[in-house]
């Protein structure tokens, strides 16, 4: 479960990308986050995941504090960036013995932990290339399996399916599938409307800061008096 209180942030510039945001996600769910470019996604993400501190609120990650104990709370996230382009000198092999290493996976674990993913994902055959030769796609498939080499319980996904082609692309919405019904977590942002609506339990939108809605489909189709598509409704919700 991810619980976030009353958080807020705001940048240098005055802009308050985060605005007094309360949400829970529980065990058990693919949560899809929606909003407009610059509505606070990636913004709430790096909060989630301690890459940056809120001015006020609190952050609790399968029960721990991200502020109180960061590294405990690290530990139970795969988080995957919304840009891929990190570590292009390693190997893809070498990269995901620096992420396991990064989280203590035991050398006897990793070998067939980095298979069953590279068959997944097609990958088999590129593990011995560096990263800067990969293509885009490539490339997110490398910090996907880097994010999950260590098995953690909260899946934090930023634009996870950017670059991927259609088989890789129903290949890591079956993973989420799998996870979340083992009773652990995926929290997932995506532009993707239609994907949100097929592979989603609850979804929450946000907009200059602030979230307008979260729960299940049925539940917002209530709220917008409204029995039309996720995607007429979220443009009709954010003034898009």
């Amino acid at each position: 479960m991810i619980r976030i209180n009353n958080v807020s942030k705001t940048y240098g510039s005055g802009v308050k990308a985060v605005d007094s945001v309360t949400l829970e996600i529980p065990d058990g769910a693919i949560f899809g986050f929606l909003g407009p470019n610059g509505a606070g996604k990636t913004t709430l993400i790096k909060l989630i995941t301690g890459i940056i501190l809120p001015d006020k609120g609190t952050i609790e990650v399968d029960g721990t504090d991200i502020l109180k104990n960061p590294v405990e709370a690290k530990k139970k996230i795969g988080f995957v960036p919304d840009d891929p382009n990190i570590f292009l000198r390693l190997k893809g092999l070498e990269y995901l013995n620096f992420m396991a290493d990064m989280y203590d996976v035991p050398k006897s674990d990793r070998s067939q932990d980095i298979k069953v993913l590279a068959e997944r994902f097609g990958m088999q055959n590129a593990l011995g290339d560096q990263i800067q030769s990969y293509s885009h796609g490539m490339r997110q498939k490398i910090i996907l399996m880097g994010a999950l080499i260590h098995k953690p319980k909260v899946w934090i996904l930023d634009e996870p399916m950017t670059g991927l082609e259609p088989k890789s692309s129903f290949e890591l919405k079956e993973m989420m599938r799998e996870h979340a019904d083992k009773g652990n977590v995926v929290f997932f942002s995506t532009h993707v409307l239609e994907v949100a609506e097929k592979v989603c339990d609850m979804i929450s939108v946000i907009n200059k800061g602030k979230i307008l809605f979260t729960g299940i489909l049925d539940n917002m189709k209530k709220f917008a008096k409204t029995d039309a598509s996720l995607e007429k409704m979220f443009l009709e919700m954010t003034n898009a």
